[in-house]
């Protein structure tokens, strides 16, 4: 069983975590596993995310158990007065990339979602890799990240124990593929079939898995 550690902060956007936290929690429900145990971590609590929804975290920053998995969502951008919110902010949030940054020493897979790369590019564990991110994020993580190659085509990049996605939904993605990189086909075909994700089941496996 592998722990999966999902950061939460306010402004973050809903299905950027919601999605994958879905993914990793049914993962072989359906036949009779528990591969993953799935927790949110946050600076402090409550949490208020997109569009009014409060989440209160499983644990805090200084307090969870070992995380095998860590994945920073997105969600956030600038107030009209020039003023960072949601992802911006936090990658700029020392608590936020200490944790990051300690976490990942020990975590078998760091995952980052839409603008959540962002942060990981301020800690410096993009320099040399390749990412993608939400297409309004693409500029702004050139410029933190001058040493990543920016894929902006791609869904999902897998840099072996790195990974990142596109915005919001290809989050589900890139949680399917992980499912699939750790646990192989039949789990992650399952767990989308159980979650009738659709565009998965028709797209995903396919590119997945065609040179196999």
């Amino acid at each position: 069983m592998r722990n999966v550690a999902i950061l939460l902060f306010n402004e973050v956007e809903v299905l950027d975590f919601a999605g994958p936290f879905e993914v990793f929690g049914v993962a072989g429900h359906y036949a009779g596993q528990r591969p993953f145990t799935v927790f949110t971590v946050a600076e402090r609590t409550p949490v208020y995310a997109r569009n009014g929804l409060v989440v209160q975290p499983t644990y805090l920053l200084t307090d969870h158990p070992p995380a095998d998995l860590i994945l920073i969502p997105g969600g956030g951008g600038y107030h009209p007065d020039g003023t960072p919110y949601g992802s911006r902010r936090e990658m700029d949030n020392p608590a936020v990339l200490t944790w990051v940054r300690r976490t990942a020493e020990t975590a078998e897979l760091v995952l980052s979602v839409c603008t959540g790369a962002l942060i990981l590019a301020k800690t410096g564990l993009l320099d040399g890799l390749s990412a993608t991110t939400h297409f309004s994020a693409v500029e702004s993580l050139r410029q933190i990240a001058p040493n990543t190659k920016v894929l902006p085509a791609e869904r999902y990049v897998d840099n072996g124990n790195v990974l990142t996605s596109a915005g919001v939904s290809a989050g589900i993605d890139l949680a399917l593929y992980v499912v699939g990189k750790l646990l192989g086909n039949d789990v992650a075909s399952g767990t989308a079939r159980y979650m009738q994700y659709d565009y998965w089941t028709m797209t995903g496996l396919n590119r997945l898995y065609n040179s196999d």
